[in-house]
């Protein structure tokens, strides 16, 4: 895909975060953007500041739910016949970390329904109305290092949850080229320094219904605060990433027909080496953790 201008492009989850430097990104290659979220007062404030940067609409939606995504699609396709990028992008925490065994059933539905569940249910609405249009398009699905890369014993529900987003997308871009479509699948993992995003405060979001029963403290370092601190005090890089910035890198890679974009990816590379040379062996392989 060597332009996006003109292009139809949705964003779950753009409002903010990540999501929105996506959003900033597509308008400035002259995409038309919908822009998915579940926060509408932040939905609408988002496309009112960036309404006169080129096409944009906004559309509520709940990625847990099919039928939700499912009438995004509709509407998408209503509006505009195609979609050409969709960027199933949407992601939350399972709020607070800590121990495996101290996680709840409702930190798993919540965390699942949202990071595994959303983007399934972007490929169940989108991918067979992609297939029949006929235009070409690519399905960015956004993963984590902590899990798609290597786990992270203190968040293991949600480095879990992008562990499944990054074994899914493998499978969805074998199928659509073995299915020969026009389509193409990609795996994003978020990169290059800290991301202050609302991810770390994405409990604002949960539903009354996917509360803890039980009440627990936040684990250190649970806030962006917290964490930056931890880094600063074991000498670890805290320069904080612009998303807009990452966007625009993200878009690069689309357009180069990369599959996994992501920065360090060399390092990455050194640390699956390390993991597999551990499973050869039938031993515990490195953390995340401990691998950078």
């Amino acid at each position: 895909m060597e332009t996006l201008a003109g292009k139809v492009a949705v964003v779950t989850g753009g409002a903010g975060g990540v999501g929105r430097g996506l959003v900033e990104a597509l308008l400035e290659e002259r995409a038309r953007v919908v822009v998915a979220d579940v926060e509408e007062p932040v939905l609408d404030k988002t496309v009112e500041e960036l309404a006169d940067r080129g096409e944009i609409s906004g559309v509520v939606t709940d990625v847990s739910s099919f039928d939700s995504v499912d009438a995004l699609a509709s509407r998408v396709f209503d509006r505009y016949g195609a979609c050409h990028l969709l960027f199933n992008n949407a992601g939350v925490t399972s709020g607070g970390g800590g121990k495996p065994w101290e996680q709840e059933s409702n930190d798993w539905k919540w965390c699942f329904g949202v990071n595994v569940f959303g983007v399934a249910h972007g490929a169940l609405a989108f991918v067979p109305r992609m297939i029949e249009s006929g235009e070409p398009g690519v399905i960015v699905n956004t993963s984590s290092g902590d899990g798609g890369i290597a786990p992270v014993p203190f968040a293991s529900v949600y480095a879990s949850s992008k562990a499944a987003v990054s074994c899914f997308t493998e499978a969805l871009a074998h199928q659509l080229l073995a299915a020969g479509t026009n389509l193409r699948a990609a795996v994003f993992y978020p990169s290059g320094g800290l991301l202050d995003t609302g991810l770390w405060t994405a409990q604002r979001n949960r539903p009354a219904e996917l509360a803890r029963v039980k009440p627990r403290p936040p684990a250190p370092g649970t806030t962006f605060a917290e964490f930056k601190a931890m880094l600063e005090q074991a000498g670890r890089d805290v320069t904080t990433v612009d998303v807009v910035e990452l966007g625009r890198f993200v878009l690069r890679c689309v357009k180069e027909g990369k599959f996994v974009i992501g920065h360090d990816l060399e390092r990455a590379g050194e640390l699956l080496h390390a993991r597999a040379d551990a499973i050869a062996k039938g031993d515990l392989p490195p953390t995340m953790a401990e691998g950078f």
